[in-house]
């Protein structure tokens, strides 16, 4: 089981990612601001987060940057549609967006987490 932040754009997107990762058996925080993002990282320490693919690139890049800054340790997964492509060249570990996104998302986060 790991400790999960969830970023993105859209609340229905995170709320449906959410539920999936904690049937997976993993609990989750979501974060859709800046704010949000600096409060979760001083109040938990995160195993894995994830970057929505709704995010652009830029905001994906401001996050990693925060991410960074607060939970240095935290492994970054991004998920991003192919007709953009990645954002986030350090990151951790990549989706594709939507393939076959939920059960190779709470898979990702297990391995993830125990590389952690």
């Amino acid at each position: 089981m790991a400790l999960v932040l969830c970023t993105g754009a859209d609340p229905e997107v995170m709320k449906v990612r959410k539920d999936f990762l904690i049937r997976a058996g993993h609990r989750v925080v979501t974060a859709m601001n800046e704010k949000e993002l600096s409060e979760a990282c001083q109040k938990y320490q995160f195993d894995v987060v994830v970057i929505g693919q709704t995010l652009s690139k830029m905001m994906k890049r401001h996050v990693v940057d925060l991410i960074r800054h607060h939970c240095p340790d935290v492994k970054v997964l991004e998920l991003y549609p192919i007709t953009i492509g990645r954002a986030i060249e350090d990151a951790d570990s990549w989706i594709e967006a939507p393939a076959d996104v939920p059960q190779e998302l709470a898979d990702r986060v297990t391995e993830l987490a125990k590389a952690s």
